[in-house]
């Protein structure tokens, strides 16, 4: 490792350029592992994601309840094992199918380079290169490690990387960045840092190494009360099966299939395997719109975010840049500034999307004219006249200056003078008030404007000594999307505040962002007065739009906003973007940026269009509120359980009922309506915490339950009821309550949900019936179905009054709360 490789730092440096390193070089620097090929994915292997699906602490306790099942020769009571093996398979196929779709994108689209070797030119794969491999960079290549530039002149954006819009020119000893792009010239450079050594290895090996704390509080909140379940089933079981087979006298299989009824009604498999279901759902229909779930769970941090931060470039606007419009300057003439501008473009060697977009439309104007042409009559001499005038005109260059960061502009020598295009300020210098009100009118609008003068000294290349001539403006603009409106329009009817994070100057950032229609755009600040943590924080409140943003700015903007008490989703297409996008609540990524970016994001918008966020919110509130909604109907069964159990405990006696008839209940007065409601349509806000609000609203009919059935077994004990009958009249009960319930969280009621409860109700009676062997289920005495009756109907009064007092309580600790937080 101490080696330096000191045989080719001791060459003359043109030689060292010509001859590039050796096999021999090669090959040691293989051995010693300074390639350039790494795996710094954000993915979990396919490995990782069955092993982290099938070995789970509830898998391995219905493992072993199947396994003490199979040993009493209870095989009906394995009804559950559908719902397990169809959870976890659920689970290991869509994030499988996540994994593939973000495997085919390759972190940097640079697959070859030009390699010099043994003073020959070879195109090799990219992670074929090595430490201290000469490469040939030209436009169009992206650099694919770190580097030094040894020979020639380049312009490289590095916006990916570094938000930074302009182009930035690099001669010899200037260092590259892996990730970035040549966008005009050619040079030699040398690698320094490959592999997991480069820059983009490093920044998104570091957003990677960040924590992995689960973002959705609704699986958070189930996986919180599966914790304590998880804690209390063990020792539960344990008593029940003690008291059972020990205190009781029961045989070995009933202690057993009674203790494994219990723990599996406090288990809420069900719950689990509706919530992975509609998650899948609603990533099959976003999938639809080419909208990409890192993370099925994504779906609904994203439901639940207030505040969304996002670029402008690409979001507001479309990604390509567009001529306006040419405008002459004051005094100057029109004649021959197309022509001009023409040759002008013709002659710099600049490929970035400024130029692009001046090329595209003389390109269209000189298909315009040459159309008019066509039409010519003698009405329209002078414009044909015209027309060929610009069609001739052919300047021959002298001498090329490309654009570069520093200088703002390019320049070009023609036989008639020479010219500079670019930044007015920059241009015309300590002149530019005298043409600011010319422009003004434009850069107010948005736009951003760019300056073509005749230069009367001697040196484009040096300073400008003598004051330019204006002859005319180029018009830019990047064009707001077309659904943007629409877009932003959705997010403030749902009091969602968006906040517009760019590069670009602030007020022209403002401008864009008033057009797009996003509330409070006028309220904008230059991020390069936000030099203090405590300045940032208070700005994040209090403005709209952030104009010059620095990648770090972007994660303390983040950091600021949910100090503040909100949920943040942050949107980028960068590498600069990453970390800001992992501290985020929720992150969305277009494809056609960065695809470390989409790597790291939770949301990737495949075809890179801001026009589906709402989509991806309406899908999130849809499963949120839905599985919301149906959990209360799995939490009721736990609830019932874990008391029933404790009732069991104390009064010694054993656990009512068998697996089979916890399986009957569940199917058809959990599961399937659970199921079925959570396919409605359902775009409401979403509200309140997930966990207390389905306790709530599960409480009343859980504490029914209980109550039914614990009088229900005493009256068994009291009557010397057969067990048999009084399990049978208990599941009987459970399901009327289960009914009572379902309709009351159905409410309003429509055809849908009618249907719903009449095909569960006939459901039910056809399983009782025609596979009573199957679910445990016989035939009743006279007073066991006397004793049904009259407790049913004692059930819905309880129910009703129960409903009713859990409500007020509940209101009445909401009221206090309220009154109490202004005082904080």
């Amino acid at each position: 490792m101490k080696k330096q490789f000191m045989s080719e730092n001791r060459m003359p440096e043109e030689k060292r350029i010509l001859r590039g390193l050796s096999k021999e070089e090669v090959e040691e620097r293989f051995i010693e592992g300074f390639v350039n090929k790494t795996d710094i994915s954000t993915e979990k292997s396919a490995k990782e994601i069955v092993k982290s699906n099938v070995f789970t602490y509830f898998n391995f306790i219905f493992l072993v309840i199947t396994i003490l099942l199979c040993v009493v020769g209870s095989f009906r009571n394995l009804t559950f094992l559908p719902i397990i093996i169809g959870n976890t398979l659920i689970g290991i196929i869509q994030e499988l199918r996540a994994k593939k779709v973000l495997d085919k994108m390759s972190l940097l689209n640079a697959p070859h380079a030009i390699v010099i070797r043994d003073g020959e030119q070879k195109k090799i794969l990219s992670e074929q290169l090595v430490k201290d491999d000469v490469i040939l960079l030209t436009a169009g290549t992206q650099i694919c490690a770190d580097a030094v530039v040894l020979k020639g002149t380049i312009q490289v954006n590095e916006s990916l990387l570094t938000g930074e819009a302009d182009e930035i020119e690099k001669t010899p000893g200037s260092r590259l960045m892996s990730g970035s792009f040549v966008v005009s010239g050619e040079c030699y450079a040398r690698l320094e840092k490959v592999g997991k050594h480069s820059y983009i290895s490093r920044l998104t090996a570091e957003a990677k190494a960040m924590g992995n704390e689960e973002q959705s509080e609704m699986i958070r909140s189930i996986n919180q009360l599966v914790k304590w379940i998880g804690i209390v089933i063990i020792p539960i079981g344990i008593i029940l099966f003690w008291q059972g087979y020990i205190v009781n006298g029961e045989t070995f299989q009933k202690s057993i299939v009674s203790m494994v009824a219990a723990i599996i009604g406090m288990i809420p498999e069900g719950l689990y395997l509706l919530t992975t279901i509609a998650l899948a759902l609603g990533t099959m229909r976003l999938a639809k719109r080419h909208v990409l779930l890192h993370d099925m769970k994504s779906i609904e941090a994203l439901a639940r975010v207030d505040v969304l931060c996002v670029d402008k470039t690409g979001t507001i606007t479309e990604a390509g840049m567009e001529v306006a419009k040419i405008v002459p300057a004051k005094d100057a003439e029109n004649t021959f500034l197309q022509s001009l501008l023409r040759d002008y473009a013709s002659a710099v060697p600049d490929n970035n999307a400024t130029m692009e977009a001046i090329r595209d439309y003389l390109e269209r104007k000189g298909k315009d004219k040459d159309r008019d042409s066509d039409t010519d009559t003698d009405s329209n001499k002078d414009k044909t006249a015209e027309v060929q005038t610009f069609m001739a005109a052919r300047r021959k260059a002298l001498e090329v200056m490309p654009f570069t960061s520093a200088t703002k502009y390019s320049g070009v020598v023609f036989e008639d003078g020479k010219y500079l295009l670019g930044a007015p300020e920059f241009v015309m210098g300590n002149a530019f008030e005298e043409i600011a009100d010319e422009i003004r009118e434009y850069t107010k609008k948005g736009y951003r404007v760019l300056l073509l003068a005749k230069y009367p000294g001697s040196d484009i290349k040096g300073t400008l000594t003598e004051k330019p001539e204006p002859l005319g403006y180029v018009i830019l603009s990047n064009p707001i999307r077309e659904n943007a409106k629409k877009t932003f329009g959705y997010f403030k009817t749902q009091g969602v505040a968006v906040k517009v994070i760019s590069g670009d100057n602030p007020e022209t950032v403002s401008e864009v962002a008033r057009c797009a229609g996003i509330e409070h755009a006028e309220k904008y600040v230059d991020a390069g007065t936000l030099d203090t943590d405590e300045k940032i924080y208070d700005a994040a409140d209090r403005y709209t739009v952030f104009g010059r943003v620095t990648p770090k700015q972007k994660q303390k903007l983040v950091h600021a906003l949910q100090d503040a008490g909100h949920t943040v989703a942050m949107t980028g297409d960068g590498v600069n973007d990453i970390l800001a996008m992992k501290d985020a609540d929720c992150s969305v990524a277009m494809a056609s940026g960065s695809e470390a970016a989409a790597q790291a994001a939770q949301v990737v918008l495949l075809d890179s269009d801001f026009a589906h966020m709402p989509d991806v919110v309406s899908e999130g509130r849809q499963v949120v509120n839905n599985v919301q909604r149906s959990a209360s109907l799995f939490l009721v069964k736990n609830i019932f359980s874990l008391l029933m159990a404790i009732f069991a405990v104390v009064s010694t006696i054993t656990y009512p009922l068998e697996p089979a008839q916890i399986s009957l209940i569940s199917m058809f007065t959990i599961g399937a309506p659970g199921f079925l409601l959570a396919l409605e349509p359902n775009r409401n806000r979403i509200e309140g915490r997930f966990l207390r609000k389905v306790l709530l609203k599960a409480l009343p009919a859980g504490l029914t339950d209980v109550l039914i059935v614990g009088s229900l077994v005493v009256c068994g004990e009291v009557f010397s009821i057969p067990a048999s009958d009084v399990a049978t009249a208990s599941t009987m009960l459970l399901c009327v309550v289960g009914f009572m319930i379902l309709i009351k969280i159905s409410h309003p009621m429509n055809k849908f949900k009618y249907g719903i409860l009449i095909f569960n109700i006939a459901g039910l009676l056809f399983c009782g019936i025609c596979l009573n062997q199957l679910f445990a289920m016989s035939q009743m005495s006279k007073i066991s179905i006397l004793l049904m009756i009259v407790f049913a109907f004692a059930a819905e009064s309880l129910f009703r009054y129960l409903t009713i007092g859990v409500e007020g309580i509940a209101k009445f600790i909401s009221s206090r709360a309220h009154r109490g937080a202004p005082q904080k």
